[in-house]
């Protein structure tokens, strides 16, 4: 028994489980995206070549390999955005996190919301409200109509409202003020993202794809009030809900858990 642990053997073990790991990782990444069913086409590119040169298939075995040549190039373009994505969260999570803004900043944030959420979502008035967090969102913030002003509920309100100029796009909020209105956030791709569910919703799981900024939609179909962060859609949420969640991401002292019945996750949702 002794004679298999050496230290070759050991490296070969911790060489498997590091492959492992990275395939379980990727996998889970692309899961839901289009990324996954390319993904799938690779594989088979590949079992078919393995296929063909085992049985001695010289033609198939030759166009398979150009195809193996030239896929790592197809795969860049391809996976442009996912490849991207995957490179911001890398670098989120080996950055060290910057300041929380003023407490009395985060307060009035959270009442801001609290009091523009009661409205839209009472009346139906569609809202995407996107919070930078660590990762910057200046390439999202240049799309918007610049605003730089100060967080009320009146404001996020008047923006929202039906017919106005702004209404259209998300209000990103920055560094503790309202930056721009009327911005353009990525579109996800996510299969698991509900089919009723509209472009706001999309856009809202996209940007929090492409970065640790949370969403908050109002929809203008339900008045329903959902939030999003890392990949994840939180719906249903009522006041007590969604006050508990800004506390916990806002406010230093952690409040009361959020219900796990609220949360739908990339896997399906929680019951």
């Amino acid at each position: 028994m002794l004679s298999y642990l050496t230290t070759n053997n050991l490296m070969h073990a911790v060489d498997i489980i590091i492959i492992w790991f990275l395939l379980y990782k990727i996998i889970q990444f692309v899961e839901g995206t289009r990324a996954l069913q390319i993904l799938l086409g690779v594989g088979t590119v590949i079992l078919v070549k393995v296929v063909s040169w085992y049985l001695g298939l010289i033609t198939l075995s030759w166009l398979m390999d150009q195809l193996i040549t030239w896929a790592p190039i197809a795969l860049v373009v391809i996976f442009q955005q996912e490849i991207r994505r995957g490179l911001e969260t890398v670098g989120r999570r080996l950055t060290i996190r910057r300041a929380r803004i003023d407490n009395a900043l985060e307060h009035q944030l959270i009442k801001s919301l609290d009091d523009a959420l009661q409205y839209m979502s009472k009346r139906r008035i569609g809202a995407l409200i996107t919070i930078q967090r660590d990762a910057q969102l200046d390439e999202y913030i240049k799309t918007g109509i610049k605003l730089d002003a100060n967080i009320t509920g009146q404001l996020l309100i008047n923006t929202f409202i039906p017919n106005t100029p702004l209404h259209d796009g998300a209000v990103i909020i920055s560094k503790g003020r309202v930056a721009v209105a009327a911005a353009y956030l990525p579109l996800s791709e996510s299969t698991r993202i509900p089919k009723e569910l509209g472009t706001r919703h999309r856009a809202a799981v996209g940007i929090s794809e492409a970065s640790d900024a949370i969403t908050v939609v109002v929809s203008e179909e339900t008045g329903e009030i959902s939030i999003t962060q890392n990949g994840d859609l939180l719906r249903h949420m009522d006041q007590e809900s969604y006050l508990n969640f800004f506390d916990r991401q806002f406010l230093p002292v952690p409040a009361t858990s959020v219900d796990k019945n609220h949360w739908w996750r990339k896997g399906g949702r929680l019951q």
